[in-house]
């Protein structure tokens, strides 16, 4: 008789979206410790950024990482990272899990008014 390898509220894989909203997750979380502050923003996973010209210019070669959107009248702000286009430049969950969080302190310093290096101290150790 066959059954099942484990039981139903296990889960057997992650898919590659939820690890890396994971990895967002994490990062946020070490965040917060210093920024409280962020509890009050918005952080989201897109698989790719929209090429209509509404999130900014760029061109073939630089392809945005993450984005930003501050706060407005009934909406919070916001920070975006891009799903593709930060696997395809990294190989293995370490150097991943390492650009996840150099986009989000980049985009948290831009919301924020400050330097990556005032908001993470770390930032660009890796």
């Amino acid at each position: 008789m066959r059954g099942p390898i484990a039981p139903p509220q296990v889960p057997l894989a992650a898919s590659r979206a939820e690890v890396f909203a994971d990895l967002v997750q994490d990062s946020v979380e070490r965040l917060e410790r210093r920024w409280p502050q962020l509890a009050e923003i918005d952080f989201l996973v897109l698989e790719v950024p929209r090429l209509d010209g509404a999130a900014g210019p760029w061109n073939d070669e630089a392809v945005p990482l993450g984005g930003t959107m501050p706060a407005r009248e009934g909406h919070r702000a916001r920070v975006v990272v891009y799903r593709r286009p930060v696997e395809i430049r990294t190989k293995g969950r370490d150097e991943r899990a390492a650009l996840v969080h150099e986009v989000v302190v980049e985009q948290v310093a831009e919301l924020l008014g400050l330097t990556p290096e005032t908001v993470d101290p770390r930032y660009g150790e890796d």
